[in-house]
């Protein structure tokens, strides 16, 4: 009977997690056209192993017949940080971020990353690309970072999200242009300058881009922004040098595979249904159990 308590939990468990998973997924199509949108990847992993005995005891000397993992669980959604397409939109006021910040290793020299922007070293770490992020300011006073560069320019010429938040300059106040923004050119490197003069603007503003060493260390906030939850070493202002800039009239767009999200998600349903066929047979077993085995004929 506790065998097919057990067997009830780790179906049940892999239920929820194809769920997750079939969640994680279903955003990801829905954000297919979100310009700067980085798609999630669900991670599954084991329950901690259980030793069973069969004379019971912490260690028991004799009868032990080997362990058995109690199901599986989504423990979290990893971003994928391969960039997205370019697309030409004309707009001033759109803005697309290009970065292919290079890492070197001792004894490797410049790491080698996958079209994911992850590198696994010889001796088994995993090496995440640097990426480079928009900086915006939340109500709180709290800096986001976004990949979206979907602007917009308030009437006193503040430049802002769709959503309203301002957008940071280097200085760490909102980046304000007075003037039409048709007159304003942005730089590779951020720096607003006049268009027809290519002279900087009064106060020499620059847009803050935001180097971000690991990006697994982002949170996905929603509204296509993240908050940053690692050490302060690992975000660090774009420096001159590193291999990004910043095209104006441009949008980058999501990095989704739609055939890849397809296939996903009919994987998830399949896994999905063959745990509801695996609960079914113990529900099956489990009658047996209570009304037949153990009856007095």
């Amino acid at each position: 009977m506790h065998t097919l308590l057990r067997g009830l939990y780790s179906a049940a468990a892999g239920m929820i997690t194809q769920q997750r998973r079939h969640d994680a997924v279903t955003q990801n199509i829905a954000n297919l056209n979100t310009p700067g949108y980085k798609a999630a990847t669900p991670v599954s992993r084991a329950f901690p192993e259980l030793l069973l005995s069969a004379l019971g005891g912490d260690n028991p000397p004799k009868g032990a017949i080997g362990s058995l993992h109690t199901g599986v669980f989504s423990e979290e959604h990893l971003l994928s940080m391969a960039p997205g397409v370019l697309l030409e939109t004309g707009r001033v006021l759109d803005f697309a971020i290009v970065s292919d910040i290079r890492v070197e290793l001792p004894g490797i020299g410049p790491v080698p990353f996958d079209a994911s922007g992850k590198y696994v070293a010889p001796d088994g770490a995993v090496i995440v690309q640097p990426q480079v992020f928009f900086t915006v300011l939340t109500p709180e006073g709290e800096q986001r970072f976004t990949r979206d560069g979907r602007f917009r320019s308030e009437p006193d010429g503040t430049l802002v999200t769709l959503d309203g938040l301002p957008v940071l300059g280097v200085d760490g106040q909102p980046v304000v242009v007075d003037g039409p923004w048709d007159a304003v050119r942005v730089l590779a490197d951020g720096r607003l300058v006049d268009a027809q003069t290519g002279e900087p603007l009064p106060g020499d503003p620059q847009l803050l881009l935001m180097r971000v060493e690991n990006p697994d260390l982002l949170v996905r906030e929603g509204n296509n922004r993240y908050r940053h939850e690692g050490p302060a070493g690992n975000l660090t202002p774009l420096q001159p040098g590193d291999q990004a800039e910043v095209r104006q009239g441009f949008l980058e767009s999501s990095n989704v595979d739609p055939a890849q999200s397809l296939v996903e998600l009919m994987a998830a349903l399949r896994a999905y249904e063959a745990n509801v066929r695996v609960i079914q047979s113990y529900d099956r077993s489990l009658e047996k159990a209570v009304n037949e085995v153990g009856r007095v004929g």
